[in-house]
């Protein structure tokens, strides 16, 4: 083509034509100019190439006086491997390289300052890692100093601390095992306070007291916190405390100790007592930061932080104190929590759930309990696991194929089945889906229909009945009944309830569907109706003690089992009982946690309470019932011989 005269041609093969040209000669080694010496290797490159990919060598190769001979530039740690694949990279654009190998392009490539490469393989790093392997990668990315990839590695830590804090990787990580003695009637504060109180402890440990963090990990250490929120040292003696004014969140007082003969660091203390620790104690660089925390039961906390450039875990448990006053000194026995004595028997917190669920759905399957979906800290979860209490270990099954909270499961012929309920954007749904363990799969089951969130599901005589809930337009409740036929695979109505009523505890007793409490609007109810399927009917029976609205049922020795909920001001740990025989109810002894919208489910004979909303945040805990002793225990029996 020749507009105005002037020839134009664009050969598209040119550049790639040339590019795999220039690559031929440095094979070759001709026309070269640039001799790279990587750990023994010898490479031969063009400078000009090598210039335009790497800054670092471009001012390696501008500041060369002999610009005309051979520049050579030594490397003694890299790996040669990976130089080659930045060589190849460098005269193709292409970057290929071995999973194994990335690690050393990446290091590569921040030595010579190929930032592009840099991001591209901590991407690919990213995308290969797991639970198994993220601490290893953190700890690359702390040695690479690169922020972006620490940042995403962490917020995928934060996200799986739990089933990370299982893997061996994580369990070779040195530990500091705080056992911290509470004054009467005072619990520990949240994560955020918790772990700043604990960091200041540890920095007053080392630049005060001229402790290494070794000699804290030698040892489980043993704290006080007082009923005015300050942390203590729990080897206080009379007279050897001194007291540094300063806010809430840093320790109050620190324990002194005889300096040691090699101890002589300088520490200067600000007039608040925050402690400023000179250039020698301490590294601008050396890092203090907690990565994530997960509270494991209502006193334990296991925490992955940074102490002083470090990574490691600390475990924290707290433990009412024998002694009342701070002044004295608190006395523990070793913590049963950290060290085993053989023939030992002990109470382990019972292991939590991988993630907090709210308005969750449960039953027993398999002589497994089944905790789905559910609400975490706002999100609606797809997620579902599986509890087996003979090993108290909690694993994932397959996901629901649809978010979903504010719903009930129920188990039918071998099957569990989900309906209705809330996907955290539309406040009802119509869908459900049947989950059969010989496959681990999901399938979509006739949609509801009509709407339902915060409806009753229950199993009764083979087939699945859906009872009151709420109408699309509000929180009013609806006196619907439906049921599902598994062999038509069709959904038929049923008598209406006597009462509106949603958020309401549904099960089945002795050949009758019972539906229990709940909610008409925001009115808490106390009310309890029983379906008999042989005449269609609902009878209004005895009412609980409690009007409460998102309680959990169980059956257990043939009475119901009523527990948790809101009552109207606040979630609720108290727990009645139904006795069908005599058509009354009975308090019994409280759960330890307040839980509303938990899933209460008896499996293998034992009624378990699980998840639900304390009233301040989600929970991911469980806790069992002992009818023998009439009390729930967050605790399970461990023998060690």
């Amino acid at each position: 083509m020749i507009p105005n005269g002037y020839l134009m041609f664009e050969d598209e093969n040119f550049i790639e034509s040339s590019v795999a040209k220039l690559n031929a000669l440095r094979k070759s080694g001709q026309f070269c100019d640039v001799r790279l010496q990587v750990c023994g290797h010898e490479m031969l490159a063009h400078r000009a190439v090598l210039a335009c990919c790497s800054p670092y060598l471009f001012e390696i190769f501008n500041s060369d006086s002999d610009s005309h001979g051979i520049s050579h530039v030594k490397f003694d740690d890299l790996n040669p491997d990976a130089v080659e694949v930045l060589l190849n990279y460098a005269y193709t654009a292409q970057l290929k390289a071995d999973k194994e190998l990335v690690k050393d392009v990446y290091s590569a490539a921040k030595k010579l300052k190929m930032e592009r490469v840099k991001q591209v393989c901590g991407d690919y790093l990213l995308s290969k890692m797991d639970i198994q392997s993220c601490i290893c990668y953190r700890n690359f990315a702390s040695c690479m100093g690169d922020s972006r990839l620490l940042n995403k590695i962490d917020g995928y830590i934060q996200e799986h601390l739990l089933q990370i804090s299982e893997q061996e990787e994580f369990l070779k990580l040195p530990r500091l095992k705080l056992e911290v003695m509470l004054e009467d009637n005072v619990g520990l504060p949240s994560n955020g306070k918790l772990y700043t109180k604990v960091i200041n402890w540890v920095q007053r440990s080392i630049w005060e007291n001229g402790d290494s963090l070794e000699d804290l990990m030698e040892e489980v250490q043993t704290l006080y916190y007082s009923a005015d929120h300050k942390l203590l040292d729990g080897n206080l003696l009379d007279g050897q405390a001194e007291v540094y004014g300063s806010d809430d969140d840093h320790i109050q007082f620190v324990q002194k100790k005889p300096p040691r003969e090699n101890d002589h660091k300088q520490i200067s203390s600000s007039s608040s007592g925050s402690l400023s620790p000179s250039a020698t104690v301490q590294s601008p660089k050396h890092e203090w930061k907690i990565i994530a925390s997960e509270k494991t039961s209502s006193n334990t906390y296991l925490c992955l932080a940074v102490l002083d450039g470090v990574l490691c875990v600390i475990f924290l448990h707290g433990r009412n104190s024998p002694q009342s006053s701070p002044t004295s000194t608190p006395r523990l026995l070793k913590s049963l929590s950290f060290e085993l004595q053989p023939n030992d028997v002990i109470e382990k917190p019972m292991s939590p759930m991988q993630y907090a669920r709210s308005g969750l759905g449960t039953a027993e399957l398999n002589g497994k309990l089944i905790a789905a979906g559910g609400y975490n800290r706002e999100e609606c979860l797809r997620t579902v696991e599986c509890y087996d209490p003979q090993k108290d270990a909690w694993t994932f099954i397959a996901p629901m194929r649809t978010p979903r909270a504010r719903f009930q499961m129920a188990v039918l012929m071998g099957q569990l089945y989900v309906v209705g309920g809330s996907n955290g954007h539309s406040d009802d749904l119509s869908c459900g889906e049947m989950y059969e363990p010989e496959i681990d799969d999901w399938t979509p089951v006739p949609e509801l229909r009509t709407n339902r969130c915060n409806a009753g599901v229950c199993a009764l005589n083979g087939k699945l009945y859906i009872v009151g809930g709420s109408d699309p337009y509000g929180q009013k409740g609806l006196k619907n009944c439906d049921v599902f036929d598994p062999l038509t695979k069709s959904w038929t109505s049923c008598a209406p309830l006597n009462v509106r009523r949603h958020q309401s505890a549904v099960c089945e007793l002795g050949g009758y569907l019972y539906i229990i409490g709940g909610a008409e609007s925001w009115n808490c109810l106390s009310s309890v109706e029983r379906y008999n399927p042989e005449n269609n009917t609902w009878t209004l029976i005895a009412p609980m003690n409690m009007a409460r609205r998102g309680a959990g049922v169980a059956v257990h020795d043939g009475k119901l089992f009523v527990g948790g909920g809101f009552d109207g001001s606040h979630a609720v740990s108290c727990v009645e009982m139904y006795d069908p025989a005599k058509n009354e109810w009975k308090m019994m002894g409280n759960m330890t946690t307040p839980r509303s919208n938990a899933g209460i489910t008896t499996v293998a004979n034992t009624i378990y309470a699980v998840g639900g909303f304390d009233g301040n945040e989600f929970l991911n805990t469980i806790e069992v019932y002992n009818p023998e002793s009439n009390e729930w225990s967050p605790y399970t029996k461990l023998y060690k011989f």
